[in-house]
């Protein structure tokens, strides 16, 4: 994957950044990142009383519903590198009710404070891309471990096809150009999920901003 690029901003940096974007980031890329966290939750399909995990869950739009789904006898758990993210998603859940219902951590996905088998389902948006490739198959690692056996995961990111259009060529450019602002860029997340003993079961493909968007359900293979 010698075509991908590679994150260059430190981690120190992306926490800074989003931090100084949580009380704005509903209104930069909330709506236009929402139909896309909708549909692969819709294929994640989950049930009452399960446990699952939000990895980058920013503002907390998509905790909500996670918590909606799982009901009562579920439970939600959160992880995000950005302070400023876990107030803003404390505050939203408060609000609504489930503040009892999601437990947030501040951290690094490459190494997950959860115990391992302790999740039915794993769920992540627009976060994969924003590691550095040769951690992206750590995480992936770290979400492998912290599912039960035949436990899924639903993923969204943009996509980097095999014939980069000129949108994706000019967007990588601007991560070149700006890392610390622009720092997510497109991966194959079916790949690096496959390579790690996911099955894929469900795939979409979609597109924002001219941009490919891949949307992806797999399970553990057993």
């Amino acid at each position: 994957m010698d075509d991908i690029s590679r994150v260059t901003r430190s981690k120190a940096e992306a926490k800074t950044t989003y931090d100084a974007l949580s009380g704005w980031y509903d209104l930069l890329a909330g709506s236009s990142e929402r139909k896309f966290k909708e549909e692969c939750l819709r294929m994640l399909d989950l049930r009452a009383g399960e446990t699952v995990l939000e990895i980058g869950f920013g503002t907390g739009e998509a905790l909500l519903s996670l918590a909606r789904s799982t009901g009562k006898q579920g439970k939600v758990f959160g992880i995000d590198i950005s302070d400023g993210m876990c107030k803003r998603a404390q505050l939203r859940l408060r609000k609504a009710g489930f503040a009892d219902s999601v437990e947030l951590k501040s951290g690094d996905a490459t190494s997950l404070p959860f115990s391992s088998g302790s999740m039915d389902a794993v769920f992540m948006a627009f976060t994969l891309e924003l590691f550095d490739t040769p951690d992206i198959p750590i995480v992936i690692a770290e979400c492998r471990r912290v599912l039960r056996r035949g436990g899924r995961i639903g993923l969204v990111a943009m996509a980097r096809p095999d014939r980069a259009g000129r949108m994706v060529r000019l967007y990588e450019w601007a991560h070149h150009a700006f890392p610390v602002w622009v720092d997510c860029r497109p991966i194959r997340t079916q790949i690096f999920l496959e390579e790690a003993g996911f099955i894929t079961l469900d795939r979409k493909e979609r597109s924002m901003w001219g941009l490919p968007v891949e949307i992806l359900l797999a399970k553990i293979s057993i």
